[in-house]
């Protein structure tokens, strides 16, 4: 009898909506991605995200930010609470925590994060409107694994799309919605498969520079 493959065991972060981790749940239910999602964790109790896990049967645990007096502790109670079911993968999906450098290092090289535009350019928030302020031409999202500098890490894929004329922060905020819908959980069945590794900043598939790390949309 053959053994059934082993599965990416994950945790996901959130703080709002949890349209991504939607992304994820819709693919691992379609039988497309490898993922098994052990524990959903929020620092607010109020995420729409949460009812999203729980109406997927997947265990959510909220973790208040502001009931701990330093970063610090948070970040040792979110790791104490991640590290009860040992995950192979820690998915940052919009959760709008900065994380202390010994968090980020506790799980190097098995953190990952989207990002709403093209880094290096935007870091931080509001990036749809700095890129509409900028007048730039194209507009996008990236994942990459997570490093101590904000929005700093080696980058994994990124999407990108035109922006339009009549674009405001908020079309273009919709429409930067899709290519991440589409793209983490591709990156995250990379990563699930042991098709990604990293060397001198710069991520590797399948041993080699990847040819899709910046894919074009027409949205």
């Amino acid at each position: 009898m053959t053994n059934a493959p082993v599965r990416c065991k994950a945790v996901v972060l959130i703080s709002g909506s949890g349209s991504n981790l939607q992304a994820f749940i819709d693919q691992v239910n379609a039988g497309l991605l490898p993922l098994d999602i052990a524990l959903v964790i929020s620092n607010k109790a109020d995420a729409f995200g949460l009812e999203r896990a729980a109406r997927a049967g997947i265990k959510t645990q909220v973790i208040d930010h502001k009931a701990y007096a330093s970063r610090d502790h948070f970040d040792h109670a979110l790791q104490q609470a991640i590290d009860t079911v040992s995950p192979d993968l820690v998915i940052l999906a919009g959760f709008m925590r900065i994380l202390t450098a010994d968090f980020v290092n506790h799980y190097r090289d098995r953190l990952i994060n989207i990002h709403p535009s093209l880094l290096p350019k935007y870091p931080g928030t509001n990036t749809h409107q700095r890129a509409l302020d900028a007048g730039d031409a194209w507009h996008g999202a990236s994942i990459h694994f997570v490093v101590p500098e904000v929005d700093a890490g080696p980058i994994i894929l990124q999407g990108r799309l035109k922006i339009r004329s009549d674009d405001s922060a908020d079309s273009l905020q919709q429409r930067i919605h899709k290519i991440e819908h589409q793209l983490y959980p591709l990156a995250a069945r990379w990563f699930a498969e042991q098709r990604l590794s990293h060397k001198n900043g710069k991520v590797l598939l399948d041993g080699e520079t990847s040819d899709q790390q910046l894919q074009t949309f027409d949205l």
